[in-house]
């Protein structure tokens, strides 16, 4: 097996560039304001990165798009880790019977 070195470069400068912004995550976080606009920004960045990864799965199609409906109604009601053991099942279930 022979590694082409055009691939091997560009693998470890993605390591190394996802380990940088990691790196300088925690020591720019340091230095941030706690309170004011940034903290409400900071607040909002969970629901938008969790938004970003879902919504390509939820337009692909209409069983995604029913199972994200359904799934969206039992996160008012229920815990996190049921909701989303509820949405993987109901997903599946749905690609089972429709294909």
């Amino acid at each position: 097996m022979t590694i082409d070195p055009v691939n091997l470069a560009a693998i470890l400068a993605m390591g190394a560039l996802t380990y940088l912004t990691r790196i300088l995550g925690f020591l720019i976080a340091d230095r941030l304001p706690r309170s004011g606009p940034v903290r409400i920004g900071l607040d909002a960045l969970p629901p938008a990165v969790l938004v970003s990864v879902i919504a390509p799965a939820v337009l692909s199609g209409p069983i995604e798009a029913a199972a994200a409906l359904v799934t969206l109604l039992l996160a008012l009601r229920l815990p996190l880790v049921v909701v989303v053991f509820a949405g993987v099942a109901l997903v599946a279930a749905l690609r089972a019977t429709f294909g």
